[in-house]
């Protein structure tokens, strides 16, 4: 439970930070962005792996760059979702979700979790 929280604080402070860096993205307050992170956690829990299925033939063909568009149709999602939150464009979409994730990896790099810390002592 303790990586969950961990996980969905650093996914908060990636998107108030590419909603800062990009041109295009807009969060309301602190609070939307914790509402953000729980929505794309959610939906990359649950809608990303049906899509991913949906499109195998796009993926192979695009030699795996049709990912990026399904990314994008998830951010898009989480903007239609939350209030307070929205995307103009895919482009604006797309650089955020590569800031989120490069963010969010730096993060969790930086801290780790309860987990990565307990496999280190053993």
């Amino acid at each position: 439970m303790g990586k969950f929280f961990a996980k969905t604080i650093a996914t908060t402070v990636a998107v108030l930070v590419a909603a800062y860096i990009l041109k295009g993205v807009y969060v309301d307050d602190i609070l939307t962005a914790l509402f953000v992170a729980l929505v794309l956690g959610l939906l990359n829990s649950f809608v990303k792996p049906i899509l991913i299925l949906l499109t195998i033939p796009f993926t192979i063909v695009t030699l795996g760059l049709f990912l990026l568009v399904i990314n994008i149709i998830i951010i898009k999602l989480a903007a239609g979702i939350v209030p307070g939150f929205s995307v103009d464009g895919w482009v604006a979409a797309l650089l955020f979700s590569l800031v989120v994730s490069i963010v969010t990896a730096i993060i969790e790099a930086l801290v780790g979790t309860g987990e990565d810390r307990r496999d280190r002592n053993r």
